[in-house]
């Protein structure tokens, strides 16, 4: 998504497609050993079908990406309201270095025993191009949910970047394992009242008690559709009609931020009004998914006008003003997509004096850089990536 992979300095790619598998399932503690070049939907097949758990890591690119790839970019799923993004699901790693140097890091459900080497490792990982230092992985896994549900309460006639709704319903704790608001969804003509999708899982009396409180907090005015949310997952990996655009030359990407609760409206305002100033700019909207409990990501559409004809330089004026724009009113960098090459310019000024510990932190673990140069803004013995 953000260029993590394109080797601007030349090198040697390492599949680690033949890394395969489920090492083990421990059904008693809830943790799963996987290879990290298994691909998401054998994964999570093998799992529900042959031991009834699942890890709940449902990235939009499931049957494309690997569970290496989604450590690589801390990657989030479609149901991370429920089961967390990635870092909250990894218990532990087995880490082989530049040098060669294997380690094993975590394995415990809790400790307090110096830094957290897993999260060390993750602040340097995303060099080594989405695997290279992965063998092994052990993950939380949960009993397969005995009940699905779903609904879509409409929520009150006003306009936040999440609906007016999962900021409200997050502090009694009954946001679904997915929830998203779009302001193209209305369900009225003068588009004031929004509709928010809404799902969620597990133990059956826990669930109708979340969405008995979603209901409430969105104050409903017709009873739950199940029938859209449905649809919507029958379509959501549906990425034909982006396809379609690209097809006739247009440039269309995704930008997916972070911010605090109270903040999110002026990101929202601020990031779509940047982009929408840039000469071009025919379409800039989002919409608000993965809630948590301090803060939610804004995740944004672009898309210029069919007279561009410089579309390499519109994409990095759009990318500047938008993450500019975030940046300045308190938004982070990304949510789950990564820094990689396009983000790599924004690295400084969304850490500050944060990124020279970043800095170090790579030149310990790779001493003669040779880790996917040129990513993640980091300082490279090989010279400085141009940008359009």
């Amino acid at each position: 998504m953000v260029g993590g992979t394109v080797p601007v300095h030349g090198g040697v790619l390492l599949d680690l497609g033949a890394l395969s598998g489920i090492v083990s399932v421990d059904a008693e503690s809830m943790v799963v050993e996987v290879l990290a070049g298994t691909f998401g939907d054998a994964f999570e097949e093998e799992l529900q079908a042959h031991h009834g758990v699942t890890v709940g890591h449902w990235p939009q690119s499931m049957s494309l990406s690997t569970v290496g790839g989604w450590l690589a970019c801390r990657g989030a799923g479609q149901l991370s309201n429920r089961y967390g993004k990635i870092e909250d699901i990894v218990i532990g790693l087995e880490v082989v270095l530049a040098d060669g140097r294997v380690i094993q890091t975590g394995g415990q459900a809790r400790q307090a025993v110096g830094p957290d080497l897993t999260q060390c490792s993750w602040a340097a990982r995303e060099p080594s191009a989405s695997s290279p230092r992965l063998g092994c992985n052990a993950t939380h896994c949960r009993p397969t949910p005995p009940k699905r549900h779903t609904g879509s309460p409409r929520s009150r006639p006003r306009w936040t970047p999440c609906g007016g709704s999962p900021s409200e319903a997050r502090p009694r704790r009954c946001c679904g394992s997915t929830t998203r608001s779009s302001r193209r969804a209305t369900s009225n003509a003068d588009g004031r009242t929004h509709l928010l999708l809404a799902h969620d899982e597990g133990d059956p009396a826990l669930v109708e008690v979340r969405m008995a409180l979603l209901a409430e907090e969105c104050r409903a005015a017709a009873p739950l559709d199940d029938a859209l949310v449905d649809r919507w997952f029958s379509h959501r990996n549906n990425v034909a009609a982006l396809e379609a655009l690209i097809g006739k030359g247009y440039v269309v990407d995704t930008m997916e931020v972070t911010g605090p609760w109270a903040a999110l409206p002026t990101i929202y305002e601020a990031g779509t009004a940047a982009i929408r100033g840039v000469p071009g700019t025919l379409v800039a909207s989002a919409h608000q998914s993965h809630s948590y409990q301090t803060g939610g990501c804004i995740y944004s559409r672009s898309r210029p006008r069919s007279t561009v004809t410089t579309r390499d330089r519109y994409y990095a004026a759009a990318w500047d003003a938008g993450t500019r724009a975030v940046l300045a009113n308190g938004g982070s960098l990304s949510h789950h997509h990564g820094v990689g090459l396009n983000r790599a310019r924004f690295v400084a000024q969304a850490l500050g004096p944060r990124s020279t510990r970043s800095s170090s932190s790579s030149r310990r673990s790779t001493p003669n850089g040779v880790m996917n140069p040129g990513k993640l803004g980091l300082p490279s013995p090989f010279g400085e990536v141009a940008w359009p």
